[in-house]
Order: C-alpha cells, then structure tokens, then sequence
C-alpha cells in the first residue's frame, strides 16, 4: 500500500498541509469510524490529505509482550478499513522503546508539525500519548499553538447509553454475543486473512479446512463456531470454524479453521473473510481422533441448521 508508512523519520509527507486523527483504531467501530470520518471531512473541507496515525505493535501489546491482550483487527486489515474510509495516508507507527520514550512534546514537533505538516490534529475521549501517557488534549492544543496546527475532540459515540469501545467488543466476543458486537463495529464481526496450507488432517477425517493463522496476535474469541466466509468466489458461505490451539492434535499456536459445507475448490493463498454468525461451544481436548470426529459430525450439524435457520430470518 503506497499509501502506507512506518516511519517517523524521513522528510514531509504533506507539505501543503494535512489533517490527522489518531488512535488504536483495534476494530474500527463506531467510535473510531466517527473521528476517521470527522477528519476525512475536515481534510476535504481544507484541501489537504486526511492521516490516519495508529501503532503497530499497539502499546498495551508492546508492553505486555508475554501475555499480549486480545486483538480484534490485524495490521493489514486495520490499514485497509482505514483507507476504506476514506483517508489518503495511514501511519503504521512501529511502536518500540523509542516511540515508548518520545515525550509529547516531541512526538508533536517530529511527526505532527514536521513529518505530517499538521494544520489539525483530532482524538477521542480520554486520549493520551508520548512517555508515560503524559500527553493529552491540553498538550495537543499548547503544543498546536506553537507549531501552527488546532486540536480538537470528537463527542463520545454511546450504545445503549454507554460509550462504544473495543473493551466492550472484547467482552462481547468472549460471551458469544455476536449480535451485541455486530451493533457496537457497526458490521457484523469478522477475521480475514490469506489461506495457508496446513497438515490436512480436517481433510483426513471428512472436514477440509481453510487455515488462518494470526503471526503472533492474540485472537479476541476461541471455540466452535457457525460462520460465513466471504472471498474470490464466495458469498456468504455457510460453514463451521474452530479457532483456538488444537489441543487434540497439537496444541501450537492459535489457527481459525473454517469448514465450508459442500464446497468443491482450492482457496489456499486467496484472502478470505470469516464472518461469526453462533458460538456452537469451548474448544476441547479429546482422548482419540474418533471421539474428535464425530464431534465434529455434531458441530457440523448444529451450524448447518443455526444458518439456515438465521438466513430464513432475515431473508
């Protein structure tokens, strides 16, 4: 993505000026959408480039390196939406001990006034940035005086009179409650990634699989699911999938294994979109590949009759 940078070294992106919003963005719902798109706006309304500014790791990931929490959104997929919404450049920041030890006041002067040519800076409720969270609105708005560029606040978007947050989503997705996290992203939850080839054990025992695999990202839900997986070719294709560690089998790290019911094809290095639609049960360790397998039968009808239930609904 040419529109995509890392760095905050290097010379001015946006010499004539631009618009920045920044944020985790982990999931993009419907608060996030709302700042990206009040800034796409604004920078629309100036006639400069809309920046999208996130980190990558995230920060709490960085500083929880042995026990990373949950994410919703992987890096590509985050940039992608990003863009879908509208902005013209999104900044990937590699959050390390150097970006963790930039002060506020330097991550203004460096990357907002230099490196972006900032004319308006816009965060969310409660934002805090630079060394030790010391940074906030306040020093957005002192630094922005000094550098040339405005900050401003966007209003907390609410559902069911509370605000719209990725910890919210979090707790929905480990309860199941995919109809609760669908209302607060605005879409209905979703993993996409690129197919790999794995053992071929799924096919082995009546259930060829389409693999993803999350490069060190802590899933946000685990356990057996209805699902729909979208792609080259797909739409909306019931299916059942089971993301967790395959204890039975191995026990490494986390795989979505999404079965498609009665597809004929070969999917492996296309990208796919794994839609949740049920959570069927936990994942679990069995004593034998027989016991694991009729399971399995059990799992595969217990989705095929939730979505062709679901689909009657809401045809």
């Amino acid at each position: 993505m040419s529109r995509l940078f890392r760095d905050v070294d290097g010379g001015p992106r946006c010499p004539h000026g631009s618009v920045v919003c920044i944020g985790a963005f982990d999931g993009l719902h419907l608060g996030h959408r709302a700042l990206v798109r009040h800034a796409v706006d604004r920078a629309r309304a100036l006639g400069v480039p809309a920046v999208a500014l996130t980190f990558e790791p995230l920060p709490r990931e960085f500083f929880a390196a042995d026990a990373p929490p949950p994410r919703l959104l992987s890096a590509r997929a985050k940039a992608q939406g990003l863009v879908d919404l509208g902005v013209d450049q999104v900044g990937l920041l590699r959050f390390d001990a150097r970006m963790a030890g930039m002060s506020a006041e330097a991550f203004c002067r460096d990357v907002l006034a230099r490196r972006l040519g900032a004319r308006e800076v816009w965060v969310g409720p409660g934002f805090h940035f630079g060394k030790g969270r010391q940074g906030d609105l306040a020093t957005l708005r002192a630094q922005g005086r000094e550098l040339g560029f405005d900050a401003g606040e966007i209003a907390p978007v609410l559902l069911d009179g509370e605000r719209v947050s990725s910890t919210r989503i979090r707790a929905a997705l480990a309860e199941g409650d995919f109809a609760l996290a669908e209302r607060l992203l605005g879409r209905p939850y979703a993993i996409s990634g690129r197919v790999r080839r794995g053992r071929q054990l799924g096919r082995k025992l009546g259930y060829p699989t389409a693999n993803l695999h999350f490069d060190g990202d802590t899933p946000a839900l685990s356990g057996i699911h209805a699902t729909r997986v979208h792609g080259p070719g797909l739409d909306a294709w019931p299916s059942v999938s089971s993301l967790g560690t395959r204890p039975t089998v191995d026990g490494g790290e986390p795989v979505l294994e999404a079965h498609l019911f009665d597809f004929e094809g070969d999917l492996y290095g296309s990208r796919i979109e794994v839609e949740f639609v049920a959570r069927l049960r936990d994942e679990e360790k069995f004593d034998n590949l027989a016991d694991l397998t009729a399971q399995m039968h059990r799992d595969a009808e217990q989705a095929r009759a939730l979505l062709h239930h679901d689909r009657r609904a809401t045809a």
